[in-house]
């Protein structure tokens, strides 16, 4: 379903917000709409890691973050660009990118540390 979101978001955006955003703006939208996809990738690894039957906690904290960093990070870019006088939003948008990071962290522990579980 995010992959979906992630197209027609984009397609929105093309569509139906480039006559109405500022160039600056659109660029906020577009960045939310990228990384929102780049994930939905990495959520689909993990899926096919978890098929082919490897476990380790970290997989789990992973999708996690990856869940929550797109809802923070790119949620926040998409409210910045459409509600342009809630500057605010950008204090939030950092706190997505951490658990973005956060989850490829704990993906390399999962595949880098011993499984404790």
């Amino acid at each position: 379903m995010l992959g979906a979101l992630s197209v027609m978001l984009g397609a929105f955006a093309a569509h139906g917000l480039k006559s109405r955003l500022s160039e600056y703006s659109m660029g906020i939208f577009e960045t939310g709409v990228k990384y929102q996809f780049y994930h939905v990738f990495a959520i689909l690894a993990l899926g096919l890691i978890i098929k082919s039957g490897f476990q380790h906690p970290m997989i789990g904290w992973s999708f996690r973050f990856f869940i929550f960093g797109i809802i923070l990070f790119s949620g926040s870019l998409y409210a910045l660009a459409l509600l342009s006088g809630k500057r605010w939003l950008g204090m939030i948008t950092p706190v997505g990118g951490l658990c973005l990071i956060a989850g490829w962290l704990c993906l390399f522990l999962a595949f880098t540390g011993r499984q404790d579980s």
